[in-house]
Parts: structure tokens; sequence; C-alpha cells
């Protein structure tokens, strides 16, 4: 599964990235493609910094509550994430940083974040009781019956 994330990050994206900027070069033109991508990049991090402002005074808020801050850790993961995507050039990064910087589709994905996260809980917690866990048969827990009795060391001659 890795192996394949890696290809997905370091070779294809790249990729469809130069397609689009190619594309969309030829539809519009070399500098105006160039302003746009300069543009979302300053606007990202605009975004960035105010997002992640409000990211941080809700992290705080729910320390000093005592309770759990679940929701505004992943507000913050994805901030992050979103301003990497926008400061990035290339338009199909910066359609997932829009979306991960803007509250209400960042509300949408921190909930598909939580409810894959708690499904592979589920399945993980189910297969560790059966005696699996990610595929792999655990050892099976067993006790052993014995007896001990000390014993005097014996001498080095």
């Amino acid at each position: 599964m890795v192996p394949l994330l890696l290809l997905l990050i370091f070779i294809v994206i790249p990729l469809a990235e130069l397609y689009v900027i190619i594309q969309v070069g030829q539809a519009i033109g070399v500098w105006p493609t160039i302003a746009i991508l300069l543009a979302d990049a300053v606007i990202g991090s605009i975004l960035l910094r105010a997002q992640s402002r409000v990211a941080w005074r809700r992290f705080t808020a729910a320390v000093s509550e005592g309770r759990v801050p679940t929701k505004e850790v992943l507000d913050g993961v994805l901030v992050i994430f979103g301003g990497a995507f926008l400061i990035t050039p290339g338009f199909i990064t910066d359609v997932f940083g829009i979306l991960f910087l803007l509250p209400p589709t960042r509300a949408l994905a921190r909930r598909l974040m939580l409810r894959n996260v708690a499904a592979r809980m589920a399945a993980s917690a189910t297969n560790w009781g059966a005696g699996r866990v990610a595929g792999r048969r655990m050892p099976t827990p067993y006790d052993v019956e014995g007896t001990a009795s000390e014993r005097e060391p014996e001498r080095l001659p």
C-alpha cells in the first residue's frame, strides 16, 4: 500500500499537474497561467495564516475547557495540508487546498476522516478479538505449567 501511495504522490500527481498547467496555458496563454498560479499561492498563504489562527484559538479554547480537542486537531492538520496544497504550484492541488481551508468543506473532510478512522478502529478491534491484526495471524496466548527450584551456583575450577 505504501509504495502505491508514494508512486501516486511523487509521480502521478506531478504529471497530472503538469498536464493541467500545459492545457490551461494553451487555452489562456502562458502569462495569465503564471499569474493565476502566483495569485493562488499568495491567496493560499493569506488563507493559511487566517485559518491557522482560528484553528489555534479553537484548540486552546478546547484545552482550557478541559475537553479533548479532537475536532480542533483535525482542523489544524487540514489547514496545514490545505495551505501546503495552495502554495504548491498546480491546479489540482489548489482544489484540494481550497477544500481543506474553507470551513464548510473542511468540516465535511473532517467528518469523512473521522468516519474512516472509526471504521478502521472497529475492523482492527474485530480482527484483534479473532486473533488477527492487519491480516496477520497473531500468536495464540497460552499458559505454560512448570516448577522452579533454587540451586547453589556451580563453582568454577
